[in-house]
């Protein structure tokens, strides 16, 4: 059929080209290089580091730094900071872009209360002028692309997406997400796509939509509604690298993508824990890669009792004498 809707197509993020639209959000925890890595072979167009703290970058934290290197195939890699003032990106912009990042991406809707009450995050939604300042610097220091990812507003009654948006790009900013909840909410409740309409229709940039996006048929469905640029998933892809693979065939051929069998779950499993092994060590990588099995066995017939082995693996034999494959 091919891609009638158009759906599926490049993005301009200022002076760069993508070659297509869905991106792997930043997820503390759970975006590393291996996890990056494998996203991008089922077909993620861009990913994002962890979130970044640019204050510890400023003061030169070795595990911070560790967060901002590439993974063995990230041609484009962004990297996403979190910060309260201008001040700290002046101090911190140096550090990061030894990385090379290919984007800067500003927090403006991490909702977790440690993040938030440094007046990073979601915090920020309360002094948008902020937002501006620290954009302004991070274009003006790094030379390369800035976007920013927010959310409705702090909470129900000051939903001020509209107004961050245009200081936003005031300040220079090349692309805007917006997880469509507030911080009130976090991540319950549902997500209400029609502010994403809204946004689209107000700025220039382009406008990806984050929120809700478990499957590919969400991901057709917050583009089609919208009229969005494009996406960028979270939680949905987390132990589901297969959403890429399988929204942009979606996407492309109009043909609802087959479920992902249990094998093709466990051989990408491995394929991430031999990734994170390369990167990390064998040892942490295997205690690190337990909560990424939650995620891959969710909904598999007899996965808690896996679940519960798989607390106490210590080695890759391990999870392959927990997580047999059919031969």
């Amino acid at each position: 059929m091919g891609n009638s809707t158009g759906l599926y197509h490049p993005v301009t993020i200022g002076n760069l080209s993508i070659s297509g639209n869905l991106f792997l959000a930043p997820l503390a925890g759970f975006t590393d290089k291996g996890f990056r890595h494998i996203c991008i072979e089922e077909g993620a167009d861009l990913t994002y580091s962890e979130m970044v703290s640019a204050e510890a970058v400023a003061r030169g934290n070795l595990k911070t730094q560790a967060l901002m290197s590439r993974a063995e195939s990230e041609d484009l890699f962004a990297i996403q900071l979190f910060m309260p003032e201008a001040s700290v990106a002046e101090r911190a912009v140096e550090g990061v872009m030894r990385f090379e990042p290919t984007i800067i991406d500003l927090n403006c809707g991490c909702p977790v209360p440690k993040v938030v009450k440094t007046g990073a995050g979601s915090a920020l939604h309360k002094t948008p002028e902020k937002i501006g300042e620290i954009i302004s610097v991070l274009v003006r220091e790094s030379g390369v692309p800035v976007t920013v990812k927010i959310r409705l507003g702090w909470d129900a009654n000051s939903q001020n997406y509209l107004e961050v948006a245009d200081i936003a790009c005031d300040a220079g900013a090349s692309l805007i997400t917006m997880h469509a909840r507030t911080r009130a909410q976090g991540y319950s409740g549902s997500a209400d796509w029609e502010h994403l309409a809204r946004l689209k229709e107000h700025v220039d940039v382009p406008v990806f939509g984050s929120g809700d996006l478990m499957s590919a048929t969400d991901a057709k469905r917050m583009l089609e509604t919208t009229g969005i640029d494009g996406l960028m998933f979270a939680r949905g892809a987390i132990g589901n690298p297969f959403i890429f693979s399988q929204t942009k065939e979606f996407l492309t051929t109009g043909i609802t993508p087959p479920e992902i069998t249990r094998d093709q779950r466990y051989r990408r499993l491995f394929d991430q824990l031999d990734s994170t092994i390369r990167d990390k060590g064998e040892v942490a990588a295997c205690r690190e890669m337990r909560k990424q099995v939650c995620a891959y066995t969710k909904g598999l017939p007899g996965a808690a009792a896996l679940r519960a082995d798989i607390v106490h693996a210590q080695t890759r034999a391990d999870y392959h004498a927990i997580l047999t494959l059919d031969q």
